[in-house]
């Protein structure tokens, strides 16, 4: 549950009501949750903290994967208790459990209000205007997808005002066998150019210094739209933007990965050198049963020219482990290929069986237990890897975006280096005088305790 900003200015005659907002699920998401804040607040609706006493609560929801509709299921029931106890008056629930369940959701939770799908969240607005006036009717408000993505421009920002997430695209042509991503956000639709530069300059203007940029496949982009792969020069158009410092590039798929973007990532005085490329297995076999339409020669020869290209590099990748087929060599294969391979980010999920899916028919499904050895065993090693990457960043000098306080500390801040994504990697526990959130301060990394660092202040912060 993402922790939400009051705004600041309290209820005055003539706000239209009051609402709690809960985001869940990926930064996608969260840039949609911004946009439904954005709209609301424009509306005159006043956002609260606490969702006791509000008039309504959205609750925008993830359904990726099994954990993730367990999650969103919990703060429904949470949000739908408070209404019986009559602590609020209605419960809109919208996202990608919305859009994936879409009737049986409300069968299955009768007492929600509204369903919002993806693509019905500029109807938000309208929305809480038929609960607060007690209308009923329209509880569905479902879109289809659009030709062009949704602008994200006028978001209220969960986030810290020095980092935001910009979605540049929306979507996903993949179609991998365990995935459900395309039933809910539609086939990969780019964003124009200029509209996303148009974003990216309201981000600065608000005080971003470092753009997270997202996509279901971000190296795809521009592919639809113009008939070509043109991340470059997006790229290329945002490093001019004044106030930005820091571009990170996340979730990009390995295909489309062409020696031009390569060039431009390693001369670029702005693009962070950290590249976030899931792979989700290596095996051939299995990347084949997943339709990831890669092979591992491919991506070893993509892997090797990042290294060699890019001083520096931090990757980060995700794997599944447990896929229905999966054998004890195939997963021995994994191991290897991380324990090689050395990456300096990892994240490792368990197979989720996703009933409407290509890979729920699949033969030769895994049991929970031993999905959940593998992964053990395959986080074990990539602790070893990323402990002893931390031991190697003491005595360098490192630029540190710090993020927020110690809480209970006097000069002391939590910040993160070029190679750590926010909420999802590592930070920096940085000691220093006269230092505040949203400031790129230079410095010493005196220790490592574990996944984290410990560093000290020794520039001048910028």
């Amino acid at each position: 549950m993402a922790t939400l900003p009051v705004i600041s200015r309290p209820a005055e005659v003539g706000t239209k009501g009051t609402y709690a907002f809960v985001s869940l699920g990926c930064p996608k998401n969260l840039v949609d949750s911004e946009r439904m804040l954005g709209l609301l607040q424009l509306d005159g609706y006043q956002l609260v903290s606490e969702p006791r006493g509000a008039d309504f609560v959205v609750v925008n929801t993830c359904g990726f994967i099994e954990r993730a509709r367990a999650e969103s299921f919990a703060s429904i029931e949470e949000m739908l208790s408070l209404k019986r106890q009559g602590k609020i008056r209605g419960v809109i629930v919208s996202g990608c459990l919305a859009e994936r369940d879409k009737e049986s959701l409300l069968e299955k939770c009768p007492e929600i209000d509204h369903l919002v799908g993806v693509f019905g969240r500029e109807e938000v607005t309208k929305v809480a205007d038929r609960l607060i006036g007690g209308l009923d009717e329209q509880r569905l408000v479902f879109q289809p997808a659009p030709a062009r993505p949704l602008s994200d421009r006028s978001r209220l920002r969960i986030t810290p005002k020095h980092f935001a997430y910009l979605k540049i695209s929306e979507g996903c042509d993949r179609l991998c066998t365990f995935c459900a991503i395309p039933k809910m956000r539609g086939k990969h639709a780019t964003k124009p150019i200029e509209e996303v530069v148009a974003e990216a300059r309201e981000l600065a203007a608000s005080g971003t210094r470092e753009l997270n940029i997202v996509a279901q496949d971000t190296t795809y982009y521009g592919l639809d739209l113009y008939g070509r792969p043109r991340l470059v020069e997006l790229l290329a158009e945002l490093e001019q933007i004044e106030g930005i410092e820091w571009i990170r590039l996340l979730y990009l798929y390995p295909m489309y990965f062409g020696d031009d973007l390569i060039a431009h990532i390693a001369g670029s005085k702005k693009i962070v050198p950290y590249l976030d490329m899931p792979l989700q297995h290596i095996n051939d076999t299995m990347l084949r049963r997943m339709q990831r339409r890669v092979n591992r020669a491919d991506t070893e020869t993509l892997i090797d020219k990042l290294r060699a290209a890019i001083p520096n590099l931090a990757m980060r990748t995700t794997f599944i482990t447990g896929f229905p087929g999966e054998t004890d060599e195939q997963f021995d294969e994994l191991l290897e290929f991380a324990r090689q391979r050395r990456f300096e980010r990892v994240g490792v999920f368990t197979y989720s069986l996703e009933p409407d899916t290509p890979a729920a028919r699949l033969p030769d499904h895994v049991d929970e237990a031993t999905k959940e050895s593998r992964r053990e065993r395959l986080m074990e090693i990539q602790q070893e890897i990323a402990f002893a990457w931390n031991e190697s960043q003491v005595g360098r000098q490192l630029d540190v975006l710090l993020d927020r306080p110690v809480p209970g500390e006097k000069h002391a801040l939590i910040g993160r280096t070029y190679a750590d994504a926010p909420d999802i990697d590592d930070v920096v526990y940085v000691s220093g005088r006269n230092l505040r959130p949203g400031q790129i301060v230079p410095c010493e990394i005196v220790a490592a305790r574990g996944y984290d660092l410990i560093g000290a202040a020794v520039g001048r912060p910028h």
